[in-house]
């Protein structure tokens, strides 16, 4: 059982009989009454988010959810393909199962696939990756404001503010928890 205190981004809980996964939270301590926590949840089935706000203490109960460890194949018409390394399973998501979590993957990253009820409903993937920059407009000549950045946008269609300096082709880690700019990494 998890309590209102245990809640985290991603941690995942049974509300009214459905498998709901934290998107964000705020807990809140008001001048006057009982503390409550606002939170924002994504139905693991459905892909619906949802709104709530959860009185301090309340208990949620655990869904049946399995992890397992699969390779990012390939993206086509049919939707995402995933390879478990030691059975040689593969299965195909949908965006919708996916969420944000479409945005950060590249071929043949490991990922921990969900599943709920033997179906799989939702994907982790690593806290950071590494993705190309395919297309950005140079920074202006002379504009150096300190912090200035620019949108790009990245291999699979994530749009990310970045630095001035940054150029089509260079390869950013990308923190997947937030979808920030974390460094430029060098491929050597």
């Amino acid at each position: 059982m998890y309590e209102t205190a245990d809640f985290k981004k991603g941690l995942k809980i049974m509300v009214e009989g459905k498998p709901y996964v934290i998107v964000d939270f705020q807990h809140v301590k008001p001048g006057k009454g009982n503390q409550f926590s606002r939170t924002k949840l994504r139905n693991m089935l459905t892909g619906q988010n949802l709104e709530v706000t959860f009185k301090s203490g309340e208990k949620f109960e655990v869904p049946n959810v399995e992890n397992k460890e699969m390779t990012f194949l390939y993206k086509d018409e049919s939707g995402y393909a995933f390879m478990d390394q030691e059975s040689y399973e593969q299965i195909v998501m949908n965006d919708d199962d996916l969420g944000e979590s479409r945005f950060y993957l590249t071929e043949n990253l490991k990922v921990v696939i969900l599943f709920y009820n033997e179906k799989a409903v939702a994907a982790d993937v690593p806290k950071a990756v590494n993705l190309k920059v395919a297309k950005s407009d140079p920074g202006i000549k002379g504009d150096r404001v300190s912090g200035a950045t620019k949108p790009a946008t990245m291999e699979t269609g994530l749009v990310v503010q970045v630095p001035l300096h940054i150029n089509e082709g260079d390869t950013l880690r990308i923190d997947t928890s937030t979808g920030d700019y974390v460094e430029r990494v060098s491929m050597k």
